[in-house]
């Protein structure tokens, strides 16, 4: 998706201000949200669930039948798991404004790109070079497009894609250019951040209206809500007091809710690989807000236990590779070694998380303080001269 999944770059506080007197002061650097990170990694196993196991009558080299007949139960709950993407975005706003919060621009890109591009980098060259050998029965890109999918701008110049995954990026990278132009450069601050809200969630509304692909590109309006909501609910979590932000957290849920059933609801048909109830995306939207409304508000602080430090450090990598590598893994467990379709499910989603903790030791923790201290000092030189 991510948040994307793929934002959360980290969930610590970013806030230099005072905070206000309903919150009690605390000493000493503030606390993580580690119900934040368990959310985050929830959201990608849902995903998982979805590419693996929902779609439902769509014939699966993998499996080599449809996951509808591995899974004649689970597969139509398994079909709402891509709502984890949307509830990627929601957590992206907040994180998003949390770790820009102070900072200026510099500091913003780069941390944005420090934590993004080492495990995507590395994810792009792993999923190139195991579909590559003889024994694997997926088609690989082309050289030329391995390269531009190292830019993450395969998506807009209409290359072949090495992570289906890197759709939700791109959006990502969309919210990140526009939070960027018009709340860090600025300066920041609660009524700058409350006036980006109000204004792009309009735009984004004209912007459907007008059924302009430009305009469409640039504003995302049925993602917009969700980023939006994900803002006002970090301005929620700083003051639980703050009407203003509860509105704009409640227009993105009402906008969302809207536009996720508008693009994943239809009626019951052989000729889609999935059919979904618009009540139950209703609900599983409404969830992840209140999800993150409560850790907002403070209600899941006892949520609070170490190892969801390390399920938030596995969400971002995990995501980039669980799907086209899980069908590798799925094609050795459950045809090759023939374990039953739940085994090999959870085999395959317990291979990807170990995967995951490979490229988030071995890769993000080398490269990602590296690459920041080298675009931090390349950045210093631009300014000076």
């Amino acid at each position: 998706m991510t948040s994307t999944p793929t934002a959360a770059s980290g969930t610590r506080h970013a806030d230099p201000l005072p905070r206000p007197a309903a919150r009690v002061a605390r000493a000493g650097p503030p606390p993580r949200l580690r119900a934040l990170d368990g959310l985050r990694l929830l959201a990608a196993l849902m995903v998982a669930a979805y590419h693996l196991g929902g779609r439902g009558g769509e014939i699966s080299k993998a499996w080599g039948t449809s996951p509808g007949l591995q899974f004649p139960t689970a597969s139509p709950w398994f079909a709402y798991g891509c709502l984890g993407v949307q509830i990627f975005f929601v957590i992206s706003g907040f994180v998003i404004c949390m770790s820009a919060w102070g900072r200026p621009l510099r500091a913003f890109f780069v941390s944005r790109v420090a934590r993004l591009f080492p495990a995507y980098w590395a994810a792009i060259a792993l999923v190139t070079l195991v579909f590559a050998l003889p024994w694997v029965a997926y088609r690989t890109v082309s050289p030329s497009n391995f390269l531009l999918n190292l830019t993450m701008l395969q998506q807009p110049l209409g290359a072949e894609r090495v992570l289906g995954v890197c759709w939700t990026l791109w959006a990502e990278l969309r919210f990140y250019a526009l939070f960027a132009l018009f709340v860090v450069l600025p300066g920041g601050g609660r009524q700058r951040i409350l006036l980006f809200c109000a204004v792009w969630t309009l735009a984004a509304a004209v912007a459907d209206a007008a059924d302009s692909h430009l305009l469409d590109l640039v504003l995302m309006p049925e993602y917009a809500p969700f980023f939006v909501g994900g803002i006002g609910l970090y301005l929620v979590h700083r003051d639980r007091r703050d009407v203003l932000a509860w509105g704009v957290t409640g227009a993105g849920w009402l906008l969302g809710q809207h536009y996720a059933v508008a693009t994943l609801w239809h009626a019951p048909d052989p000729r889609f690989f999935s059919y979904r109830s618009a009540s139950v995306i209703v609900a599983v939207v409404t969830a992840g807000f209140v999800a993150v409304a409560l850790i907002a508000a403070g209600r899941l602080a006892w949520v609070n236990w170490r190892w969801l430090t390390v399920a938030g450090a596995l969400t971002y990598p995990f995501y980039l590779v669980h799907e086209h590598l899980g069908w590798v893994a799925v094609g050795l467990l459950h045809r090759h070694l023939g374990l039953p379709s739940y085994a090999s499910l959870v085999g395959t989603i317990a291979l990807m998380l170990l995967l995951a903790w490979l490229l988030h030791r071995w890769v993000e923790r080398p490269l990602t303080p590296l690459l920041k201290r080298s675009l931090s000092r390349a950045g210093a030189q631009v300014t000076r001269c």
